[in-house]
C-alpha cells in the first residue's frame, strides 16, 4: 500500500505544501496571511485536491516555517533549518552548503550525508533578506518580480552604503534623485543584500557546491551579485520555494521508516483525527 507525505512550511511571506510518496504528487504555493491555522488547512485542501487523495491517505504530516506551531492537522514539527537541509540534498545532492533567503531571514546551512552539521541566521535587521528589497521596491515604484531582470541592464551598480532597511532606503531614494539609473540602484541593492549574505556566510567555512534556496533565488540580478562573490555559481532547483516544505515531508517520510522499522509507536499528533474534520 502506498504511503504519502505532506510537509507544510509557513514562512513569513509565502506558505507552501507538498504531498510525495516517491516524488511529488502535488504542490501549493500561496501567500502567508494572519490567519496560520485557517491558512494551513486551506493549502492542505488545494493540495489534496491536486493529488486526488482524501487526508485520511496521508500517512503523516510535518510542519516547519516559523508558523509551523499554527499547523494543528500537522503529527510533527521540524524546524527550517532541517528541513530545507533534507530537502536541498534531495533536489541537489551535490550541495554542500545551502543559502536560504527567505521574506524575513536569511540562512546559512552546512550539509553532510544530506543533514545539517552547522548553520548560521543573519540577525534581526531586515537586511539580507527578501524583506529589504520589498521595502526597497515600493520606493522605487517597481514590482519586486522584476528587480532581477531590470538589474541586468545596470551599466555601474550604484553603492548602498547603509544596511539598514530604514536608512537605506532613504539611500535610495536619494539616489534616484541625483539621477542615478534605476537599474544601477537595484544592482546595487543585491550588492549590499549579497555582500551581507557572503559575509554571514563566511563563518561556515563555505564549501562547494553551493545551492540557493527561498524566494532570493528567484531573483536573477541577486543570484548574479552572489555569484560574483562567491567566485562560482550555485546551483538552484527547479522551485527553490519548495525546499522546506519538500524536506518537511521527506522527514516525515524518515520518522515512519524508523517506527517502523524498530516496532515502535508512530508518534502522531493528539487532534490528527479531529482535525481532519475540517477538510469539508
Amino acid at each position: 500500500m502506498s504511503q504519502y507525505f505532506a510537509g507544510v512550511d509557513i514562512g513569513s511571506t509565502m506558505t507552501k505544501v507538498v504531498i510525495m510518496n516517491q516524488a511529488v504528487l502535488a504542490s501549493v504555493i500561496g501567500p502567508t496571511g494572519p490567519e496560520h491555522r485557517k491558512l494551513a488547512n486551506r493549502v492542505m485542501e488545494e493540495a489534496l485536491e491536486k493529488a486526488k487523495l482524501p487526508f485520511d491517505d496521508i500517512t503523516y504530516v510535518v510542519a516547519t516555517g516559523y508558523g509551523r506551531i499554527n499547523v494543528p492537522f500537522a503529527d510533527k514539527q521540524i524546524t527550517e533549518i532541517s528541513c530545507h537541509a533534507r530537502g536541498a540534498a534531495y533536489l541537489l545532492p551535490e550541495a554542500r552548503t545551502v543559502i536560504d533567503i527567505g521574506g524575513q531571514d536569511s540562512k546559512g546551512i552546512k550539509l553532510k550525508d544530506g543533514r545539517a552539521v552547522d548553520f548560521v541566521m543573519n540577525d534581526k535587521c531586515a537586511a539580507g533578506t527578501g524583506r529589504f528589497l520589498e521595502v526597497a521596491a515600493e520606493e522605487l515604484g517597481v514590482k519586486l518580480e522584476d528587480m532581477g531582470k531590470l538589474s541586468l541592464a545596470a551599466k555601474n551598480a550604484v553603492r548602498i552604503s547603509n544596511t539598514c532597511t530604514v536608512f537605506a532606503t532613504q539611500e535610495v531614494v536619494t539616489k534616484l534623485s541625483e539621477g542615478a539609473a534605476l537599474p544601477d540602484i537595484i544592482a546595487g541593492l543585491h550588492e549590499a543584500i549579497a555582500t551581507r549574505v557572503y559575509g554571514m556566510l563566511r563563518r561556515l567555512k563555505i564549501e562547494r557546491e553551493v545551492a540557493l534556496t527561498g524566494g532570493g533565488a528567484k531573483n536573477i540580478g541577486l543570484v548574479k551579485a552572489l555569484e560574483a562573490k562567491l567566485g562560482f555559481a550555485v546551483l538552484v532547483p527547479p522551485e527553490p520555494l519548495l525546499t522546506g516544505a519538500i524536506g518537511a515531508a521527506l522527514l516525515g517520510g524518515d520518522i515512519v521508516k524508523e517506527a517502523e522499522e524498530k516496532g515502535t509507536p508512530l508518534p502522531r499528533a493528539e487532534r490528527r483525527l479531529q482535525e481532519a474534520t475540517l477538510f469539508t
